[in-house]
């Protein structure tokens, strides 16, 4: 890989990650107490989905490291938020890209994630996975709007990548 194709890769990298950082920090309220919409969920499905499994690991590693750092999550959201990732990116890695993986893999990482919590908490899992319900129907609607227009962004980087 050329240095400009480097700089190019890198510097989206960094972008996507810090993107799904700050989205990671900010959640949509419900009007029942405990539902409330991660942002970051759609956003995380899309990179996936659109950038690869791999990359999208690297990008999610990044994300949680700043939040990390920036004290707005803690080991125990980064541990939930890497179940999300392995599952919801494993699922369009192994399945491929389609109406119902974009659909399916972000509420599947959301149960995976909501189970792993149950265990370390010691809080019933269904429960937790009930209170989720209605940010795992945004995730895979927003998800599915949002692919279409992040395939665009990819393709252009794509495009970046090979006018050197």
């Amino acid at each position: 890989m050329k240095n400009r194709e480097k700089t190019i890769e890198m510097t989206t990298t960094a972008l996507l990650a810090t993107v799904l950082a700050v989205l990671g920090t900010f959640k949509l309220p419900s009007i029942v107490p405990g539902c409330e919409f991660q942002l970051s969920a759609p956003f995380a499905v899309c990179i996936a989905a659109c950038f690869g499994f791999r990359r999208y690991i690297r990008i999610g590693i990044l994300a949680s490291a700043i939040n990390l750092i920036l004290g707005t999550h803690t080991i125990v959201n980064v541990t939930i938020a890497m179940i999300f990732r392995l599952v919801a990116g494993g699922i369009l890695a192994l399945f491929g890209i389609n109406p119902i993986t974009l659909a399916l893999s972000g509420p599947l990482g959301t149960v995976a994630g909501r189970l792993v919590l149950g265990g370390i908490s010691g809080t019933d899992s269904l429960a937790l996975i009930a209170a989720a319900v209605p940010g795992m129907v945004f995730t895979a609607v927003a998800a599915t709007v949002m692919y279409p227009v992040m395939k665009r962004l990819a393709r252009r980087e794509a495009g970046a990548l090979t006018q050197g």
